[in-house]
């Protein structure tokens, strides 16, 4: 893997510091607030530099919670109110009533 540059990690960061409780942004969402088209290296960013940001707030497009991390995501999503879908035992976002658009 390649590192992305550093200020290209600040403004992920940033970005994703920002989106409130409650609500969340698609990968692409995140790169598109920054001018870039690299939703990608947004998940880079996120799985190696993102521990300490509110990572459960960045989703898949389809409104899935990033993968392998679905159980620990539902329970920040239950604590903040995140508008869930269910379908059997998975879900996914409510983006219509979540996504957030800075």
């Amino acid at each position: 893997m390649r590192k992305p540059p550093e200020d290209f990690i600040a403004a992920v960061l940033s970005v994703v510091e920002s989106i409130p409780s409650g609500r969340v942004m698609a990968y692409g969402d995140v790169a598109a607030a920054i001018g870039s088209r690299a939703a990608r290296a947004v998940g880079t960013v996120m799985s190696h530099y993102g521990s300490d940001a509110p990572w459960w707030r960045v989703v898949r497009a389809s409104g899935h919670p990033p993968l392998d991390h679905e159980t620990r995501a539902l329970q920040h999503y239950r604590v903040e109110g995140t508008p869930l879908k269910w379908s059997g035992d998975t879900y996914r976002i409510d983006l219509a009533i979540a996504r957030h658009t800075p």
